[in-house]
């Protein structure tokens, strides 16, 4: 069995064996148990009652989050000509094409967190499948980050956009905020994050949708939340 810190087993006590919290309950225990020295981010983990290995039981999305997530994204745009102008007008961090392709290629530079592109970049984006794919750095439709409307995109990350997609397990695990936020602002975050999940349900799944889900911060124990009443 893996050891646990002293604080960490220490907050563990203060859930309650089994039980299954209110939203508003949950969120004020999350704040409780941190225990850091920093800003603990704050995360929602949602198992769902679908199979990934099918494309049509597929979880994938974005939102933007009322509150932001307490952090400001790097975003990295492929575009040219007047769409390379209008990201760099947006706030985009930073801007190319074939440059910021070998930029990645040749010197293993990953110094962002968001890419967007333009639909007639995608064949250049394409050759770095490998590298992006894995870090979940390749850009999609789906989450608005493949779109013509580069000013959009780059406003909607900057305001706190954040992106859903099942792993492996079907588990789905978006950050909603930091340790530092309000209740009520975590809380609204929470609620939309659920929302899109909800809207999100694909037409193949079958039985419980949302099977659990659990609120944590970076170093302590998750707290479960009655899904059956979302």
């Amino acid at each position: 069995m893996a050891k646990v810190g002293k604080h960490y087993a220490e907050a563990a006590k203060l859930i309650e064996a089994g039980k299954l919290y209110d939203v508003e309950e949950s969120i004020s225990l999350v704040k409780k148990l941190a225990r850091a020295k920093f800003d603990e981010t704050v995360e929602v983990h949602v198992k769902l009652g679908v199979d990934g290995r099918h494309a049509d039981q597929q979880v994938r999305g974005a939102v933007v989050l009322p509150h932001g997530i307490g952090k400001t994204k790097k975003v990295l745009v492929i575009a040219k000509g007047d769409k390379a102008v209008e990201a760099e007008n947006a706030g985009a961090d930073f801007v190319g094409a074939e440059d910021m392709i070998n930029k990645i290629q040749n010197e293993n530079w990953f110094d962002f967190d968001v890419m967007v592109a333009t639909p007639d970049m995608m064949g250049l984006v394409g050759r770095l499948g490998r590298v992006l794919g894995p870090k979940g750095l390749m850009p999609n439709p789906k989450s608005g980050t493949v779109s013509f409307d580069v000013a959009r995109a780059v406003n909607e990350i900057k305001a706190g956009k954040v992106e859903y997609r099942l792993d492996k397990t079907n588990i789905v695990h978006v950050v909603i905020g930091k340790i530092s936020f309000e209740d009520e602002k975590l809380v609204e975050n929470f609620r939309v994050i659920m929302e899109a999940l909800v809207k999100a349900k694909p037409a193949a799944a079958k039985g419980t949708y949302l099977r659990s889900v659990t609120v944590a911060s970076t170093m302590s124990p998750g707290v479960r939340i009655n899904a059956a009443k979302l």
